[in-house]
């Protein structure tokens, strides 16, 4: 039998991307899933196609920023199933623009986005996830370790969950909560036609290149549901990190040797 089977799992921006593809690999592991995100419709065709295949899901909009909503997130999670056994945050957004462009206005609200949502989340469920031996899982990015240019308030709203997952681990493991970092590189996913234009109207000054996902950065993009069964299995073995690709650990340790050696390394292997 499956670790997962049975096991209870939320996930915060379950909708499309790797939360999406979290959503599947949990259900084929007969776990039962909860799919949070904004949007109504493709919320409706996640669940929809989840529960066709026979997962039990439950699909809840919410606005993870609003914290009457999360609070209502938690009333339904108690209320339908008594507790979670995971809680994975997915939700994010990106951007392009220079640091000095980019308005205090878009650091605020990518902030709130990519990091408090997750704090109130996890504040929201810890008692339950630890009462149980759950997981916290914070989807990162490499600009959770390292700050490429050229990437507007992203990287200064991914660094905070590598700090906020350290100082859980410190605080929690010993009452039974775990907490996963994973770093991805760019993650493979299908866009609608010209998606990706829209970092070029965003940010017309950047060079070309950091309209790329990842902001350029030279490797190839992650399949999302190989990445999902990395993430489950990494839960299960209650590890501290996931850094995908592997030899991106160099270049953090490198960052955090020698800035300047950091510096030229991560110019080489982005735009920026």
């Amino acid at each position: 039998m499956s670790y997962w089977s049975g096991k209870r799992a939320l996930i915060i921006g379950g909708s499309a991307g790797l939360g999406r593809a979290l959503a599947d690999v949990l259900a084929q592991h007969s776990a039962r899933v909860a799919i949070v995100a904004r949007h109504q419709r493709p919320l409706d065709d996640a669940a929809q196609e989840l529960k066709s295949r026979g997962a039990e899901v439950l699909s809840l909009p919410a606005d993870v920023t609003n914290v009457d909503d999360i609070k209502r997130l938690g009333d339904a999670v108690q209320s339908e199933w008594g507790g979670a056994d995971l809680l994975c945050h997915c939700a994010g957004r990106s951007m392009r623009g220079t640091a000095l462009a980019t308005s205090a206005a878009d650091f605020r609200e990518l902030w709130e986005t990519n990091f408090l949502s997750a704090v109130r989340c996890i504040q929201q469920f810890a008692e339950p996830l630890s009462a149980n031996r759950g997981h916290i899982v914070l989807v990162g990015s490499l600009a959770s370790k390292v700050a490429a240019g050229y990437l507007g308030a992203y990287p200064a709203s991914k660094f905070p969950l590598a700090a906020l997952a350290q100082q859980l681990r410190l605080e929690t493991e010993q009452s039974g909560l775990h907490t996963l970092l994973v770093c991805p590189g760019p993650i493979a996913r299908e866009e609608p036609p010209g998606y990706g234009a829209r970092y070029a109207t965003q940010a017309p000054e950047v060079p070309a290149a950091a309209h790329q996902p990842g902001g350029g950065a030279k490797v190839r993009a992650i399949n999302p549901h190989w990445l999902a069964g990395k993430i489950l299995r990494a839960c299960e073995n209650r590890r501290a990190e996931l850094v995908v690709p592997k030899r991106a650990r160099l270049l953090f340790a490198a960052s955090q040797l020698s800035p300047r050696f950091g510096d030229w390394l991560l110019r080489r292997m982005t735009s920026g």
